[in-house]
């Protein structure tokens, strides 16, 4: 239960994981990381509060559940798990900050021509979100962009304890739903050079609910156009597996199953001390038979 905390003149104060104890406060941290998590891959601009309720009522039962131990979701609790959801956008908006601005080649200069050339390209990249492009100038490989897997690799999948490892569950193949959040905050990172000058321009479901809304239907209508040959389904599986190469996943599990002892080397060793066996018995019946001749 969490203590009581009251300011000097008696009103309550904002509660902090610190608030509760240590069995609280392990649950706590597992359900906002399964939270971050579950809006990211099902809701990342949930439509009402109760969308977001019920993630972060789901979150906490993951938690109490992977802890073997069922503690009550209070509503202090619940404030803390629900703040998570703008706190997801804003790291995501920071690591997609300096891929962006690096990516797609834009400067900090005082220079008008650098100023205008930041301008026009940022106009370039979102005339029919060429951004998403692999190659923006000729207009091929649709959702292909390294940026997106780069996004991915940074948010998710940076080490083998990231999100996106621990709970890959939520990650495979790689949300139409989480596609689209990524698509919309490079478009925000686009929008801060709008003006050729880099400004800050929050990330926020004020601002971007509707490019977030446009993306997925892109998204959704670019999955029923190319069915026949299942593309984006490709690219989504494709996010994921490279992701989870670049976590170091998969070459630890190509180490671990190229130093597995096989079957056959089993089936060899048996062979092996079967033969052992064999050699020492007819050693022996030598030695046996050489005794028994000079009895003679």
């Amino acid at each position: 239960m969490p203590k009581v905390k009251k300011s000097m003149d008696g009103s309550a104060q904002r509660l902090k994981a610190s608030d509760f104890d240590d069995i609280t406060k392990e649950i706590l941290t597992t359900a906002i990381t399964i939270f971050r998590c579950l809006v990211v891959t099902h809701a990342p601009f949930p439509d009402s509060i109760l969308i977001e309720t019920k993630l972060a009522k789901e979150a906490w039962r993951e938690a109490c559940s992977a802890k073997g131990i069922n503690v009550r979701l209070t509503p202090g609790l619940m404030k803390m798990i629900l703040k998570r959801t703008s706190h997801v956008h804003g790291e995501l908006k920071t690591k997609m900050r300096s891929l962006t601005g690096s990516f797609f080649g834009f400067r900090v200069n005082d220079s008008r021509e650098v100023i205008r050339r930041n301008r026009d390209h940022a106009e370039s990249l979102k005339e029919g979100s060429l951004f998403a492009y692999k190659d923006w100038e000729l207009k091929q490989g649709i959702y292909k962009t390294d940026l997106l897997q780069m996004g991915v690799n940074h948010m998710w999948f940076a080490n083998r304890n990231d999100e996106g490892i621990v709970y890959h569950q939520y990650f495979n193949p790689f949300p139409v739903e989480t596609m689209a959040l990524l698509l919309a905050s490079i478009e925000c990172c686009i929008d801060e050079w709008g003006t050729g000058i880099k400004e800050d321009v929050k990330f926020s479901a004020a601002n971007y609910v509707s490019v977030y809304n446009t993306h997925l239907d892109s998204l959704q209508r670019f999955e029923e156009h190319t069915a026949p040959y299942k593309l984006l389904e490709k690219i989504r599986v494709n996010l994921h597996d490279a992701a989870r190469f670049h976590a170091g996943v998969d070459f630890l599990l190509m180490s671990s199953t190229g130093s597995r002892v096989t079957e056959e080397a089993f089936n060899d060793a048996l062979l092996e001390y079967e033969q052992e066996l064999q050699d020492k018995e007819e050693e022996e019946r030598d030695e046996r038979d050489g005794t028994e001749a000079q009895g003679e």
